[in-house]
């Protein structure tokens, strides 16, 4: 277990990856049908810092790695997948966000003024909290990350995912991520990094090949995979099982 200087070196650590992340981020450019790109890490980098002290201290037995952020969720609290109600009320994060350089009408950043839900995170930290009922609890072995903190938007509001961006876009960003992936693994010492969902799944296992973490995926929590509307977290939690991962 790491000492509290030790933690503190670590989750300075992990500013310093975010740091690079966002300016090499800052590098890349989308072309149509991307019309707005949100970056989370800039404009709600105080939450999402908060996010890193409270709970980011190594090491981790397992790390949840999602895609990118949903529109309701880490795009307005700036913690992956983070349902406004469960950072606020759960996790005890507030912030004041500020609102990115350019927005889309159809997806306003409000911040925990937001009224629209994440179904994804809900279902994902819906389950945390009911499994661990205390974050600690939850957060002494395990991490949510994200893969990627970009959230592409079309012009009519759509969310284009990360999976499918331009061949050459693709490329680019998977460069970044992978790069700040395998850092972040290397400051929180997993034993276990779990993609949630197949895309972050693949690009753990292609960002990590070498390091010896073991690594899986569960099924995603979307509403618009059919599997997971038919008790996505009895599936998520034998699929843990089944790595090896004990829960309560």
């Amino acid at each position: 277990m790491k000492t509290r200087s030790g933690n503190r070196e670590a989750i300075g650590q992990l500013k310093a990856i975010t740091d690079e992340l966002v300016r090499a981020l800052g590098d890349l450019h989308f072309a149509g049908p991307v019309s707005v790109v949100y970056n989370p890490l800039e404009y709600a980098r105080s939450a999402y810092d908060t996010y890193l002290e409270r709970y980011a201290g190594p090491p981790k037995e397992a790390v949840l790695i999602g895609m990118n952020p949903g529109p309701w969720g880490m795009a307005q609290t700036g913690v992956p997948f983070g349902e406004i109600g469960i950072v606020r009320d759960w996790l005890g994060i507030t912030a004041d966000i500020a609102a990115p350089a350019r927005t889309h009408p159809k997806r306003p950043v409000q911040g925990f003024a937001c009224t629209r839900s994440e179904v994804s995170g809900r279902r994902l930290w819906g389950w945390i909290r009911e499994t661990f009922v205390d974050p600690q609890r939850f957060f002494r072995r395990f991490f949510v990350a994200n893969y990627c903190p970009l959230l592409f938007l079309e012009e009519n509001g759509r969310n284009r995912t990360p999976n499918n961006l331009k061949a050459s876009e693709r490329k680019a960003l998977q460069a970044v991520c992978d790069a700040a992936l395998r850092r972040t693994m290397e400051v929180l010492q997993p034993r276990f990094v779990v993609g949630v969902g197949r895309f972050a799944g693949h690009r753990a296992r292609e960002a990590l090949v070498g390091t010896g973490i073991a690594v899986d995926e569960i099924l995603h929590p979307s509403p618009a995979n059919p599997r997971a509307n038919r008790g996505w977290a009895q599936q998520a939690a034998a699929q843990l099982s089944a790595m090896g991962i004990r829960l309560p």
